[in-house]
């Protein structure tokens, strides 16, 4: 805006300096020129009593008086002899004993002719004042010199001028921007000073009613996730009380520690609802997507198995940093296989895998073989055609834009394809990533004598019989 400013203000002091230059100096070369050949007829003038009395010499006379400078004055009787300036002072040749008033000439030199005729008895006499083109141009240039040292001193003052303005103008505007900046980064206690002109200040003051409407907002959002969850705490302990009085202790152990996963997860909600927007140090949160995925497969082997499900994981032997808070990701991801789990009949496999094929990032892919989802999926918050919330694969896909990364659904052939382009930190090149880890979980089948042996493996692997469903081999491939 200030360099618009700048041009603005240059190009119209220019055009203004030219509509008023542009004359003067022709005005000035005028003037030059009209004063000098003024000053040719004072001198013929001169020279007109003389010549009116008749005598030859006397008129030569005067004529070499009246010669000085770059005027050179000659006089051309009836009889057509010429006296006065010497012929080397005198190029422009005579004019017409036939001429009957004052006139001027031009020469092909730049120069100028006065001619005044004088009538007397004999006849008339001509008298003839030459003007260098020197004088005539007289102080022309030194003047046009100070027209453009002018012309040039006030553009350059109303640049300044326009410079003093365009700050005033656009310091406002660029606190406005920075302070947008900083609101769009989470930062809800930016304020901003009004000031500059009338709209600006009223932009300003919006912005704040904006920012103080938008802390509002946010603070009772938080408020009222803060008071659900703990309004769960309630029927949370009665399970717990319940879970506690089995006499089972297999389910009693099974149910408590369900328990205790589901008082882990009240308590994250509310210390998200507790978090703040942004970080105040700017530095962005790192997470292991290796280890996350890991972590919660182990969670979710238990049910794939008690539903004969066969679990595939699919991981790196490195660490893949993310750039996200360790329990979002494992929220994306317990949202992603909880819709495998609710909208794919039992004993449907499935497969979440990790790649590293993104230098600056990585890639979770949750692929299942059930009936694929209806009308290509749904990514938009809040809609579901299978009777659910609507929210798990929101809560995946704003996982990932928040990263920098995107989420992608594949519907095109059997099965469904949930990806999650994660951006971090950095990872290692595509292509020079070591072999992926591959593990499997057999399905739940009727007790067999022994684990069978998953295809594929090699000699040095091993397998462990399970006595129940829940212990079912693992194998993990070097």
């Amino acid at each position: 805006m200030r360099r618009q400013i700048w041009l603005l203000v240059a190009a119209t002091t220019s055009l203004v300096m030219l509509a008023f230059v542009v004359p003067l100096m022709v005005l000035v070369e005028r003037t030059a020129d009209r004063e000098a050949v003024a000053d040719a007829r004072v001198r013929t003038h001169a020279v007109v009593p003389v010549v009116a009395a008749g005598d030859a010499d006397a008129a030569g006379v005067a004529a070499l008086a009246a010669t000085g400078g770059p005027y050179s004055v000659v006089v051309r009787l009836p009889d057509g002899r010429t006296v006065g300036a010497p012929p080397d002072q005198w190029r422009g040749g005579t004019a017409d004993t036939g001429i009957r008033t004052t006139t001027v000439r031009r020469l092909g030199d730049g120069s100028a002719v006065v001619d005044q005729p004088v009538f007397r008895g004999d006849g008339t006499a001509v008298i003839s004042a030459r003007v260098s083109a020197a004088a005539l141009n007289q102080g022309v240039v030194r003047s046009w010199a100070v027209l453009a040292t002018l012309g040039l001193a006030l553009v350059a003052l109303s640049l300044l001028v326009a410079d003093r303005l365009a700050r005033s103008m656009t310091r406002p505007v660029s606190e406005l921007a920075a302070a947008a900046d900083r609101l769009g980064g989470g930062n809800l206690d930016t304020e901003v000073v009004p000031g500059g002109p009338r709209e600006i200040r009223e932009v300003g003051a919006a912005m704040n009613i904006m920012a103080q409407r938008i802390r509002m907002l946010v603070a009772s959002e938080r408020q009222a996730v803060a008071d659900l969850s703990h309004r769960l705490r309630t029927p949370v302990t009665a399970l717990r009380l319940d879970a506690e009085g089995l006499r089972d202790p297999v389910e009693r152990a099974r149910l408590t520690a369900d328990v205790d996963e589901l008082v882990l997860q009240v308590d994250a909600i509310i210390e998200h609802a507790r978090r703040p927007v942004s970080d105040p140090t700017g530095a962005p949160p790192v997470t292991d997507l290796v280890a996350v995925v890991a972590d919660r497969m182990d969670f979710w082997q238990v049910l794939a198995e008690e539903q004969s499900r066969l679990a595939t994981t699919k991981l790196p032997a490195f660490p893949c940093l993310v750039a996200a808070r360790e329990d979002d990701v494992a929220a994306a991801l317990d949202a992603l296989l909880d819709n495998v789990f609710a909208h794919t009949p039992e004993g449907t496999p499935f497969t979440v895998t990790v790649s590293a094929d993104d230098p600056d990032g990585a890639t979770l892919t949750v692929r299942d073989e059930g009936p694929g989802f209806a009308d290509g999926g749904v990514l938009e918050r809040g809609e579901s055609r299978a009777g659910s919330s609507g929210l798990g694969l929101d809560i995946a896909a704003r996982l990932a834009r928040g990263t920098g990364g995107s989420a992608e659904i594949e519907a095109d052939g059997p099965g469904a394809v949930v990806r999650l382009r994660l951006g971090g930190p950095g990872l290692p090149a595509a292509g020079a990533a070591p072999p992926l880890q591959e593990s499997c979980a057999t399905p739940v089948v009727p007790p067999p004598a022994a684990a069978p042996e998953p295809a594929g493996l090699s000699q040095t692997e091993e397998t462990h019989e399970a006595p129940g469903a829940r212990d079912l081999p693992r194998v993990r491939l070097p």
